[in-house]
């Protein structure tokens, strides 16, 4: 999941590594190194439980009284990547994934599902919960970011679905040889600073906008405060036309909606919203609210330049 800078609170957990070996030792006495420098109030509140470098970004677990939360770290500050609240475990905590539960109100009935970046696993394992006949497929480039979900929150990737770790471009290319489409996509990859360069590009939508089943949705996690704003949103509107998106003053984060096909009408979103609604109160979302931050209008510059492979600066990403 992509990095919530308005992390909302997460979960508990059992400190530990998975691995004896001097080198898991070696990184979880690092991880403690690590807790050590922080401010003493930083300290009493969370301590850090797993630390391990991957091939891709420094991977962290912090625990404190009432929340678990993944981090991931590459050059700059680290970033809440997922959280779980483990007195209340269904409950969503961060903002713009409950903003995503807005593909319900567009396609009340998934059948089959692609997420794209595991993190903590919150996503797929509420799917799989809310849809359990759906299949769900699950791509994640980094072994260890599948291990440490696992591990430390419970992740588990059964039948139906998978996880796929390779890279998703890689991934999406082999899929749209095959018959199987999707009837909802989730782009929520993240490398420890933002979204991948070439996940971000016209290509790349183009190629994703193919894995759409008729009626599918494609939601799409960024940030509003990065400079890159505008680019994105040009790219998306390149590709897809015109888009939904979905924004709350509580959240730094900014979820883009794309329907594939006509999007229902008022008389629709009611009977979708009533539906839905019963069975998301467990995982604290509001349909209601979700559906108050959906809009159509742009914001973003119009003749912004268009993400392209050959053009996807990573200088112009800077938060405010």
């Amino acid at each position: 999941m992509l990095a919530a800078p308005d992390c909302a609170g997460c979960a508990d957990s059992t400190a530990g590594s998975r691995s004896s070996s001097p080198q898991r030792r070696a990184l979880v006495a690092g991880g403690l190194l690590l807790a050590l420098l922080l401010p003493p109030q930083a300290n009493a509140e969370r301590r850090v439980i797993h630390k391990e470098r991957s091939l891709y970004r420094t991977i962290l677990v912090t625990k404190d009284v009432h929340r678990l939360c993944m981090q991931f770290s590459v050059k700059r500050e680290q970033r809440n990547q997922s959280c779980k609240n483990l007195r209340d475990p269904k409950r969503i905590l961060f903002d713009y994934a409950k903003l995503s539960f807005g593909s319900f109100l567009l396609n009340p009935q998934p059948r089959s599902i692609l997420v794209v970046g595991l993190g903590g696993g919150t996503l797929p394992e509420a799917y799989r919960e809310l849809l359990p006949d759906a299949h769900i497929d699950v791509v994640e480039i980094d072994q260890a970011v599948v291990d440490v979900a696992a591990e430390y929150f419970d992740y588990r990737a059964t039948s139906p679905g998978a996880v796929h770790v390779q890279d998703a471009r890689i991934f999406g290319k082999r899929a749209s040889s095959q018959p199987r489409r999707y009837d909802l996509i989730v782009l929520d990859a993240f490398n420890g600073e933002y979204i991948p360069e070439h996940l971000m590009t016209r290509e790349y939508l183009q190629e994703t906008r193919a894995l759409l089943a008729p009626g599918g949705v494609l939601l799409a996690n960024t940030f509003s405060i990065s400079r890159l704003y505008h680019h994105e949103r040009a790219t998306y509107a390149s590709v897809f036309g015109d888009f939904i998106q979905l924004r709350t003053p509580a959240s730094s984060n900014s979820v883009i909606m794309v329907k594939n096909g006509a999007v229902p009408d008022a008389a629709q979103l009611d009977a979708n919203q009533a539906l839905w609604q019963p069975r998301l109160k467990a995982y604290d979302v509001d349909l209601a609210r979700v559906r108050g931050a959906m809009t159509t209008t742009p914001d973003w510059q119009l003749d912004a330049r268009v993400l392209t492979d050959q053009y996807s600066p990573a200088n112009l990403l800077s938060t405010r």
